[in-house]
């Protein structure tokens, strides 16, 4: 299940009742969603879910197929990388999910996005990838070990593990803002 691109990650199934439980708190958003493996994921679990990402393309198709399936999606197109932040309030999200995305200024904003008892799952690689022949090279794009959990200086660490998974090198925080 885990081999095609498409397939949700496996760190971010195992999290299905964490973030079952912190939808009762607010909508999940899914930053940088792109074609929507895990938004959908997530609004097949019955979450209400904002994706949210730059490609105007992938929005589109996650769109259709969220129609299709009548999938509760909302889609906002922003660049998470924009100087001007992101067009969200504070404390509106039950839970936050990032996979395969660093932008580090991002992250005391991401934890501002989670109500109280709200949950961040963040999964994406780590230096390690570059050997391993695929993915980002450019080290904006890649964790040093440990660096995770110290990006969200702020949040209680429930869960953290880094290595080979999915095939690739990655590192998995499930955090939840006290």
């Amino acid at each position: 299940m885990h081999g095609r691109a498409d397939a949700p990650s496996s760190f971010v199934v195992a999290q299905e009742a964490r973030l079952r439980e912190a939808g009762r708190l607010g909508p999940l958003l899914d930053l940088a969603c792109g074609r929507g493996r895990h938004a959908r994921l997530a609004a097949g679990w019955g979450l209400d879910v904002v994706g949210l990402d730059r490609d105007a393309a992938a929005l589109h198709g996650l769109a259709a197929h969220g129609r299709r399936l009548g999938l509760p999606l909302a889609l906002l197109r922003a660049d998470a990388e924009a100087a001007w932040g992101l067009p969200l309030r504070r404390a509106r999200f039950g839970a936050v999910l990032v996979t395969r995305f660093l932008y580090r200024p991002l992250a005391p904003i991401l934890a501002d996005l989670l109500r109280p008892g709200g949950l961040l799952v963040y999964e994406t690689f780590t230096r390690r990838q570059r050997d391993h022949g695929q993915g980002p090279r450019n080290p904006a794009f890649l964790l040093d070990d440990g660096e995770l959990p110290r990006l969200f200086p702020t949040l209680e660490v429930l869960d953290y593990a880094e290595g080979l998974r999915d095939r690739a090198w990655l590192a998995g925080l499930v955090a939840r803002r006290p």
